[in-house]
């Protein structure tokens, strides 16, 4: 039998990125690295060793100040994807706001790493009214930012009850049928995500245990990560320890036993797509 399909995401953003460092009450120098970038291709080595594909949701600030890391991620074959032009919460941004960040973005990526920019994920899963009417406007044909957890506190979560790619008009009434929804995995029962911070937290057997389960009901388990979760990250006060639970080298060995499942990794556009 084929192996069951899988999709690996990387929100490609840097630690300055999370809305954790830009209301923490410390900061970095402002001739800081953006902390994440250094990591791409290790990631791509990675992705090469296992013959896996996967999506780089990209925040496009990053691929204007970094381009040719970004360049050899398409060049080696990996969808680039948008995750917005600077990651702000989209729900924070007035109609127009929000429209000049998701054109900008696929129109910096397209320019920058020469790729064919058709999908989004929402920093933070954060989605705006008309969110999907307003890819559809901007070019997108899918969205990944739809997670059907249990609702976390202080966190998202209790909107979405969807598990199986399909599409906008189905789970939002008025919706554009063109856009795709491919939905981030969760774990069965429990309700939360399988990866972001719940890998870090419950461990690899936990993230294999629920790709599996998923996997036996026919669901692709779409997995998310963040390049700054590999680095060593500094000591920023007001940060969460949640940050900086089992990142670095942690992360590493995580990947490695991920992508050496008995799974074959797809990008999220051939997912959403079914194909």
């Amino acid at each position: 039998m084929p192996e069951p399909r899988a999709v690996l995401s990387i929100d490609f953003e840097s630690f300055q990125h999370l809305p954790a460092y830009r209301t923490a009450r410390g900061t970095l120098p402002p001739d800081a690295p953006d902390i994440g970038v250094s990591v791409a291709d290790g990631l791509r080595a990675r992705l090469a060793a296992h013959d896996a594909a996967a999506t780089f949701f990209v925040v496009s600030d990053l691929a204007e100040r970094h381009p040719d890391p970004l360049r050899r991620v398409a060049d080696d074959g990996h969808e680039i994807a948008s995750h917005t032009h600077t990651h702000p919460h989209l729900s924070d941004l007035t109609p127009a706001e929000c429209a000049e960040e998701l054109e900008t973005s696929r129109a910096t990526l397209e320019r920058v790493t020469g790729a064919d920019v058709t999908g989004f994920r929402a920093p933070s899963f954060d989605l705006p009214p008309d969110h999907f009417g307003r890819l559809a406007d901007a070019g997108y044909e899918y969205d990944s930012s739809v997670v059907p957890c249990r609702s976390i506190p202080g966190w998202y979560g209790g909107e979405w009850s969807v598990r199986r790619p399909t599409s906008a008009a189905e789970i939002v009434p008025g919706a554009p049928a063109s856009v795709a929804v491919l939905p981030v995995a969760v774990m069965p029962g429990l309700r939360l995500p399988l990866t972001g911070t719940w890998l870090r937290f419950f461990g690899v057997r936990y993230t294999l245990l629920g790709m599996r389960l998923l996997a036996r009901q026919g669901i692709t388990p779409v997995l998310y990560l963040h390049p700054w979760e590999f680095c060593d990250l500094p000591s920023v006060p007001g940060v969460p320890r949640r940050v900086y639970a089992r990142t670095g080298a942690w992360m590493w060995r995580a990947l490695d036993r991920l992508l050496g499942a008995d799974f074959a990794f797809v990008t999220a556009r051939a997912a959403a797509a079914g194909g």
